[in-house]
């Protein structure tokens, strides 16, 4: 990567596979925008749940995606907001990530939310994360990532994170809910999780989250 140098950088992968923090230590390490598309669904399920609009309901989530307004933090601040109020810790419920891969799978949702994505990536160099970046939000990606991890080394992650973060947390349920996100995720018609043609895989299962971040490094300086 030369400096100055325009670049886009797809991260995909199933939950639990560290994508978010993974993405924004590079963002800052190497000083572009990052973009936590995996957030904005999380937004839309929240706030289909907090005004009981049933996630079942194709049309009425898909008409509530195009309403909403999504924000985040300045310069990789990790704040997520939904019209103004700061929804960081609401979106990392156990509620609203049993309910984002229904929403995650209506294509007018993902639709409105790629439009989004993609307005953000024409602004300049990006690090975006997610689970179909690489394949269909930016398919012309410089680099293009696939974490990946055994669903029980994911559901320990995700398991730890809630603990730390003060979250009653059944282990068991976590792998459960990571294991039926993963069926969703790779088995939805549109836009499915899968690596891109071009994608480079790394398993992390036993890397540090600091080993991955500089095997990406690497991978970008070389690109």
């Amino acid at each position: 990567m030369e400096n100055n140098k325009l670049i886009h950088i797809a991260i995909d992968g199933p939950a639990g596979a560290g994508k978010s923090s993974v993405a924004r230590e590079i963002a800052t390490r190497l000083g572009i925008a990052y973009l936590d598309t995996g957030a904005m669904y999380r937004v839309v399920a929240y706030k289909a749940l907090s005004l009981g609009v049933s996630i079942r309901d194709e049309e009425q989530v898909t008409a509530l995606a195009g309403k909403i307004k999504i924000t985040f933090g300045p310069g990789g601040n990790p704040e997520v907001y939904c019209d103004g109020q700061n929804v960081t810790t609401e979106i990392r419920s156990p509620e609203v990530g049993r309910a984002v891969s229904v929403v995650a799978s209506y294509p007018g949702v993902r639709e409105c939310l790629v439009n989004l994505q993609r307005q953000e990536a024409a602004k300049g160099s990006v690090v975006m994360d997610g689970r179909d970046i690489g394949t269909y939000v930016l398919p012309q990606a410089e680099v293009k990532i696939f974490l990946t991890a055994s669903p029980a080394e994911r559901a320990k992650r995700r398991h730890r994170e809630n603990i730390l973060a003060g979250k009653e947390s059944n282990y068991e349920e976590v792998l459960a809910d990571i294991q039926k996100r993963d069926r969703m995720d790779m088995e939805r018609k549109h836009a499915p999780l899968k690596p891109a043609p071009d994608a480079i895989i790394l398993d992390t299962t036993d890397l540090s989250q600091q080993e991955v971040v500089e095997t990406i490094i690497k991978i970008v300086r070389e690109a």
